[in-house]
């Protein structure tokens, strides 16, 4: 005990696993801890003479099913192994932590999810910048990024760490940056130093500077990056041959979508439990590694045209050749996770099954090389030019070990027979021993001409010679008699002892030597890390464009024109995420939509509830981002000028956890768009100004518009809203057009057509949406006589001077004011008789209604 709380002394943040013996053991406050994430049982253990301690613990071989579950919960786990044979010393075997683990260094597959990569996060705040790295410990990418505070916002929202360090005294700043959203850890202040960091970096990748990465000058991002090392080298993880570079990000190569754009298009996960995201639409991939790349596509969309049109051309040679498409595909999804596998062989944390997996994966990369190229496509030919020659690997993987190898190297059969003659000879020993018994017997018995000699063991004196007493005079001399029996005596000699204690130890002998072979073998693995790496990013990329190829010949989306003009135009627009939800049968209703930065820049979109205008805003922006990561859209035809950002401002939610309320939040996100605009930004705004008075949402919502239409960057803009006075702006601003959302009105309902027309709308319809929804009748009722009172009053206001206000058809001094009416008793005893159903009236509600009409005639 005393050893284990001077060890954990040491790491007071981390759960210490204690290995005694068999068994791992948590003891005091970890044991608690432990007890209540795994579910284990907790007890006590005296200690000495001192008070009891609490204890949970298992047994070690399950390590592999808690640790995950601690990790999982947000726990760092020091792992503390006997670091002696308990049978080599008289003395406390000596232990100490081998490993440290967090949420963003698990490497282990049951932590880890296939789909998702995780994010090793440091961020560091400059005076002026702000620097982030991004590791991937299971893969070895390394990224490294130097912004503003926006920027870096975005990037961290689209990466989503598991785990963020931060300086001490920035640990408040840094979680109210992220919104506490992520795991952090602390680090000392005196750390963060650029020189430190630096000679991590240059120490690392054993070079004299950073100018070959590119990063020589970005001192934060040098700080932030250089922490990471530290802090894996501190957490005992040292192997990282793997991490092979750094890599920059550049804000200028992605299109900026901000986290209130990832949420609101709903991108990688939907808002809504039952909901589907754009990601799980389209996602066709076969392996854990394309399926990662796609969401890194999706989250950064390329607004590079040249790296745009590269990647359309390879995914349009595979929507031009479904045979080679399909062969490869098939490979793909036989090929394996090779970025984690490699990065386990760096990590020397593989076992030889996974080995055997390389080596299949391997195979498979080749095969894929030889199908591309046989294509008559140039660009699938020159991927399979980038596609390394891995056969001498694979030669020698396959001559050292077995097909069937174990995922335990200590159960044997690991080593091929033939690979080492020592260990061909202790395996012999260990697997042949009866055949080798048989010969020690028949040899003696030709020797002595004692017919009945047999061989035998026991766990008093090992292996021995049994003779019966009627031969006993034949026994050689340099027998040694171990043991006298009533019909026969037992003796052992000097080459059976031998061989018995070559059996003892073949099992042991027998691990020691694969293990030494197969440690090579990693070594050897590993000094291709970089090639396989390329490898395997090479085949992620395949695996996407194959995948997007299939979304579009299934979802019969068409090839997009992508230019660096200004222009919008979509024909047949449609959602693709709506359009795989809707009903067995039941066609999507497409839209035309034309957007450019001289003649229409703003579209204001009115129309009633439920009838589609979101769908259309969404929709436009789903079709951008889907055409810059270089796949199809969903429409008949589409030009698009290169877009460089994509805003939202869709929906109302609260943030009540950080005292914001809903029109705070629709305000901050409003914000945000203005401040960030640019002429090739696309701005889809859902229903400003919703969270507050009718009157000050339309004053918002109108200047809003006003500002973006004389914005000098004139960035094109979809707005949907229900004020319909609204309509009456692009009388005095020529850039914007009215369109609104047909409905048909028939006996008194509705029925949504869900085209885009020009013109705007005079109603939202939203009393009958309200009859759909189930609303009681009398509330619906009630709801038209209140509609029909407010209209009437709003005809008798006058308008101002002001000629923007004017349009508007209001009044700002006056507010609606539903009970000031200017109608006679008659008039409401009218109403309210014409207003009942005969048909659903029950005696009850009779009753009642003729005593609220006695008390309206009291008034008189």
């Amino acid at each position: 005990m005393k050893q284990f709380f001077g060890i954990k002394e040491k790491h007071p943040d981390a759960l210490l696993l204690f290995r005694v013996g068999d068994f791992y053991e948590t003891f005091s406050d970890d044991a608690v801890k432990a007890s209540q994430i795994l579910g284990i049982t907790l007890t006590k253990r005296a200690n000495g003479s001192a008070s009891h301690v609490d204890l949970a613990g298992f047994p070690y071989h399950s390590l592999d099913t808690y640790l995950p579950k601690l990790i999982q919960a947000g726990i760092r786990v020091a792992i503390c192994e006997q670091l002696e044979d308990p049978k080599a010393t008289k003395t406390i075997v000596q232990r100490g932590v081998t490993e440290l683990i967090s949420p963003g260094t698990a490497i282990n597959d049951k932590v880890l999810a296939f789909d998702s990569n995780n994010y090793l996060a440091c961020i560091h705040f400059g005076k002026l910048n702000v620097g982030l790295s991004l590791l991937e410990l299971s893969t070895g990418q390394f990224l490294m990024t130097e912004q503003t505070s926006e920027s870096i916002k975005r990037i961290i929202e689209a990466y989503q760490p598991s785990e963020v360090l931060v300086a001490k005294s920035n640990l408040e700043k840094a979680e109210e940056f992220f919104e506490s959203k992520f795991y952090t850890y602390q680090l000392e202040d005196y750390l963060f130093e650029k020189s430190y960091c630096y000679n991590n970096l240059i120490n690392h990748f054993k070079t004299v500077n950073l100018k070959g990465f590119g990063i020589e000058d970005f001192n934060e991002g040098i700080i932030s990056a250089g922490i990471i090392l530290h802090y894996l080298n501190a957490n005992k993880h040292e192997k990282l041959g793997h991490i092979t570079n750094i890599r920059k990000i550049e804000s200028t190569d992605y299109i900026w979508l901000d986290r209130f754009t990832i949420r609101n298009l709903e991108l990688i996960e939907s808002n809504h439990p039952d909901g589907k995201s754009l990601f799980s639409v389209i996602n066709r991939t076969k392996s854990p590694m394309g399926n990662r790349l796609l969401k890194r596509w999706i989250m950064m969309p390329l607004k590079n045209l040249d790296e745009i049109h590269k990647r359309q051309s390879k995914t349009s040679a595979f929507v031009n050749n479904r045979e080679l498409r399909k062969e490869i595909a098939e490979k793909i999804s036989r090929i394996g996770d090779l970025e984690r596998l490699i990065g386990k062989i760096a990590l020397q944390k593989v076992n030889p099954r996974e080995v055997i997996i390389l080596k299949a994966g391997l195979k498979l990369i080749w095969e894929i090389k030889a199908l591309l190229l046989m294509s008559d496509f140039q660009e699938l030919k020159d991927l399979a030019t980038r596609i390394n020659d891995f056969n001498p690997l694979i030669e020698n993987i396959e001559s050292i070990l077995e097909d069937e190898a174990p995922v335990n190297i200590q159960k044997g059969n690991v080593i091929k027979k033939g690979c080492n003659a020592q260990l061909d000879e202790w395996k012999d020993i260990a697997y042949s021993g009866k055949d080798y018994l048989l010969k020690i017997q028949k040899n003696e018995i030709q020797n002595t001409g004692i017919t009945s000699l047999k061989i035998a063991f026991n766990n008093v004196f090992g292996y021995y010679l049994e003779v019966t007493n009627a031969h006993k005079d034949r026994v050689p001399q340099e027998w040694i008699r171990k043991q006298t029996l009533v019909n026969a005596e037992r003796y052992i000699t000097p080459e059976l002892k031998d061989y018995e204690e070559k059996i003892l130890q073949a099992e042991s002998k027998i691990e020691e030597i694969e293990k030494t072979i197969f440690e090579q073998l990693i070594l050897e693995i590993s000094s291709y890390t970089q090639e396989v790496q390329s490898c395997a990013f090479l085949i992620a990329q395949i695996d996407c464009h194959i995948g997007l190829a299939e979304t579009a010949e299934q979802e019969n989306y068409c090839f997009p024109q992508i230019n660096d003009g200004f222009e919008l135009k979509i024909k047949g627009g449609r959602h693709p995420v709506i359009e795989k939800s809707l009903p067995l049968g039941e066609q999507y209703i497409a839209n035309d939509l034309m957007l450019d930065n001289e003649n229409q820049q703003i579209i204001i979109i009115t129309g009633p509830n439920m009838s589609g205008k979101s769908a259309i805003l969404r929709q436009t922006a789903l079709i951008v981002l889907m055409a810059q990561i270089g796949g199809y859209v969903p429409c008949q035809e589409a030009e698009i000028g290169l877009i460089d950002k994509i805003f939202t401002r869709v929906g109302a939610s609260d943030n009540l956890s950080l005292g914001e309320s809903t029109f705070m939040v629709e305000m901050i996100e409003s914000a945000n768009i203005l401040n960030n605009i640019t002429k090739r930004s696309l701005i889809i705004l859902d229903e400003i100004g919703r969270g507050t008075s009718t009157y000050d949402g339309i004053s918002i919502a109108w200047s809003l518009t006003e500002y973006l239409h004389n914005h000098h960057f004139q960035p094109k803009t979809l707005f949907a809203t229900h004020y319909h006075e609204l309509n009456e702006i692009n009388l005095t601003l020529s850039r914007i057009a009215n369109f609104h959302v047909t409905v048909k009105e028939v006996a008194n309902k509705i029925i949504f057509l869900r085209k885009l027309q020009p013109g705007g709308s005079e109603h939202s319809f939203g009393i009958h949406v309200a009859q759909l929804a189930g609303l009681p009748p009398q509330v619906i009722r009630r709801a038209n006589s209140i509609l029909k009172q407010l209209e009437s009053q709003r005809n008798q206001m006058q308008p101002t001077n002001d000629k923007n206000v004017q349009s508007l058809g209001i009044q700002p001094d006056l507010q609606l004011q539903i009970f000031e009416m200017t109608d006679t008793v008659g008039d409401v005893i009218k109403r309210e008789i014409n207003n009942i159903d005969i048909n659903t009236l029950t005696p009850i509600e009779a009753l009642m209604k003729i005593h609220h009409i006695k008390n309206l005639l009291k008034k008189v």
